[in-house]
């Protein structure tokens, strides 16, 4: 099923039951439409589980929840416009992303803490090892001895220098005490090719791009970074399993508000996707992007989630001294 068909089905299947409605709990609130800012492309990974939730939610409320697609300079141009909303009615769809930006960026126009009050943590998908199909390599095992037998000399790709795939791979290395050469491209579906015909011999993608090529035997998945394995690929360890516990890389989903949001609406925000989140119907969507839903998130355990991953992550931005031109 495409991204388009897998949206179009979860709009007709998630008609009813109703939510308690956020505008009844909260009097006249939201008083104009709520703004719902992707600082990612629409259609994509990221836009379409926003835009599942936005509908959702906002057929219940006095007002209706726009997804705004804000694209540029990677997630700078969506994250700052929220960072400057004083309205209230403005939130944020992010991702990992957000985890990483003081470490990357030597200047930013808006503070990534201070600036924005988390909401609710959404689900967290997490990254798959993965080689090509013709790869000598069949385990982590595997990987690991022949990253050891030729340090610094293997290449892995990633969808850009400083992203989520960057930095899990980087990550990775360090658990094995290994190194590699980055390759990086525009993209994954970029970078693709050239790990399916063997050019570069090794990937660490989103299970929601990766899970395709795996099932269809095009790549070959070595593990997945994440404490359970994944219900479409039963026979793929976790890297506990492989042999490296305490290997987890995600990319995952938080709703944000800009710093002076009122906490009642934060409250009545949080409510509405968790929600959304626990309804099985949408679990299952969701569930076609690799995608496990949060359903109990408060907005103190997604600060408190956000603080962990900021940490770990900038510890692997420093340790892999890695730098955006």
């Amino acid at each position: 099923m495409n991204r388009r068909h897998l949206l179009g089905a979860a709009a007709a299947a998630l008609a009813a039951p109703s939510l308690i409605s956020p505008a009844r709990a909260q009097g006249n609130w939201p008083s104009q439409p709520i703004r719902l800012v992707v600082p990612f492309a629409a259609g994509g990974p990221t836009d379409i589980p926003a835009r599942l939730f936005a509908e959702r939610i906002g057929a219940n409320m006095s007002q209706r929840i726009v997804v705004e697609n804000r694209t540029g300079a990677g997630v700078l141009v969506g994250t700052e416009a929220v960072a400057k909303a004083n309205d209230g009615h403005t939130f944020l769809y992010t991702t990992v992303a957000h985890a990483v930006l003081r470490a990357l960026f030597q200047r930013l126009p808006f503070d990534p803490e201070a600036d924005f009050v988390p909401v609710a943590l959404v689900g967290v998908i997490p990254m798959l090892v993965t080689v090509g199909r013709n790869s000598p390599i069949r385990d982590m095992a595997g990987l690991q001895a022949a990253l050891k037998a030729d340090p610094g000399g293997m290449t892995y790709a990633s969808s850009g220098n400083g992203g989520a795939l960057h930095l899990a791979t980087e990550l990775m290395l360090r658990s094995m005490d290994a190194r590699a050469l980055h390759v990086p491209y525009r993209g994954t579906a970029a970078a693709m090719p050239d790990v399916l015909n063997g050019t570069i011999p090794l990937i660490v993608d989103v299970a929601t791009s990766a899970l395709s090529y795996a099932q269809s035997g095009e790549t070959r998945a070595l593990a997945v970074m994440d404490r359970t394995r994944l219900p479409q690929l039963p026979n793929v360890p976790t890297t506990a399993e492989a042999g490296f516990p305490g290997l987890e890389a995600y990319t995952w989903h938080m709703v944000m508000a800009p710093k002076g949001t009122p906490a009642n609406v934060v409250q009545t925000v949080n409510r509405a996707f968790m929600q959304v989140a626990a309804e099985a119907a949408v679990q299952q969507r969701l569930s076609d992007l690799a995608m496990r839903l949060v359903t109990d998130s408060t907005p103190d355990t997604a600060a408190a989630w956000l603080r962990e991953e900021t940490q770990k992550w900038s510890a692997v931005v420093r340790e892999a001294n890695i730098t955006i031109n």
